[in-house]
């Protein structure tokens, strides 16, 4: 299990490369979701497959959604969809081959390596909402304030002078005067 550890982490590590390096937000995002199931397989190879678990469903399924949405909020636009050439799924097939090849052979080593260290729901529990409490709600107000963020960045800005981006800015105009109803008609 150390060589599937090993193998993880140099996926994992590469992955993040390549999601810093790329120009491609989509490249980058697709790099950083090989780079969370590196994660989850390295915790898998360590003994905890319920934070392997929970590793795909909370970091690879609902920050990668939090990503996405972020990106809609940005508004990335393109004239044409760009044609992805072949070679570029050259580099995150082979990586997510090879963390399949290696989660297909760790699961058949489980009952033997992992049988004597395994990490339950109620280790992480007790781990997460006891010592390290302050880390997952500093975690949590992290992220919030990163959505907070990029809705700043993604706000439009205003190019009017001063007195008509005030009364822009708070949606609230100036109705248009109503003439007096007739002395006859009742409202």
């Amino acid at each position: 299990m150390t060589v599937l550890f090993y193998i993880a982490g140099a996926v994992a590590i590469i992955a993040t490369i390549m999601v810093v390096t790329r120009s491609q937000l989509v490249h980058a995002l697709l790099y950083l979701v090989i780079s969370l199931f590196a994660v989850a397989v390295v915790f898998f190879t360590l003994g905890a497959p319920f934070v392997a678990a929970l590793e795909v469903i909370v970091y690879a399924g609902a920050i990668m959604m939090l990503f996405v949405f972020a990106v809609m909020l940005l508004d990335v636009r393109a004239q044409k969809p760009p044609r992805i050439p072949w070679s570029a799924w050259a580099g995150p097939v082979a990586l997510v081959v090879v963390l399949l090849a290696e989660l297909v052979y760790g699961i058949t080593l489980q009952n033997h390596a992992l049988a004597a260290g395994s990490v339950g729901p109620r280790q992480v529990s007790a781990a997460l909402f006891g010592p390290y409490v302050l880390g997952v709600e500093l975690a949590s107000m992290l992220l919030l304030a990163a959505l907070i963020g990029a809705r700043h960045v993604a706000a439009e800005p205003t190019d009017a002078p001063a007195g008509e981006a005030d009364a822009g800015a708070t949606g609230l105009e100036e109705a248009p005067e109503v003439p007096p109803a007739p002395e006859g008609v009742r409202g």
